[in-house]
């Protein structure tokens, strides 16, 4: 009897220890706010472009072998362009459906690493030209973000955002 007892508290001590929370859950909603840096259009050096900003929503639906978690959500996001000396101007909006493999393996309970992509429909806008740039996007991303709080982190992102968007986003996350 004693040896089972002994043997069943080292199970649950064991247990107990390596249960830890994760960032990202099956039913965590997360929203994002960001501004994003870098992209500049065509490269061209007599532009100025106002940041991007950006907002998306995810939530955990599916709990996967790996560990991991999936998540859907949506993004929405905006950026402009001006020729510098002059009136014309142009921009994007980027309306999208997102979906991404959050990776729970790392012992960093705080630490939450992602990888996905979304589907955006890209609405172009111009002060000059009928330019036909709206349309369908699809885009890749990897991101990571830390919780520093229950509720409140930071993220950042590379890649994904639509066409010509900047190519590091970072923001704060909210989690409920």
């Amino acid at each position: 009897m004693k040896k089972g007892l002994t043997f069943l508290t080292l199970l649950l001590a064991t247990s107990v220890a390596t249960v830890k929370a994760q960032v990202v859950e099956k039913g965590t909603n997360m929203i994002n706010a960001g501004i994003g840096i870098g992209g500049n259009y065509g490269g061209w050096s007599n532009t100025s472009s106002i940041p991007q900003i950006s907002a998306s929503f995810e939530r955990g639906m599916w709990e996967i072998g790996g560990p991991g978690v999936i998540t859907l959500g949506g993004y929405i996001g905006h950026k402009g362009y001006k020729i510098k000396d002059s009136d014309y101007k142009w921009s994007w909006t980027t309306i999208g459906a997102r979906a991404a493999y959050h990776f729970n393996g790392f012992d960093i309970e705080k630490l939450d690493v992602y990888g996905g992509t979304m589907l955006g429909y890209n609405i172009y806008s111009s002060s000059y030209d009928t330019y036909g740039g709206s349309g369908l996007s699809l885009s890749g991303f990897i991101g990571g973000r830390w919780m520093f709080a229950n509720n409140i982190g930071v993220y950042a992102e590379i890649g994904g955002g639509g066409y010509n968007f900047s190519v590091l986003n970072a923001g704060v996350t909210f989690k409920f």
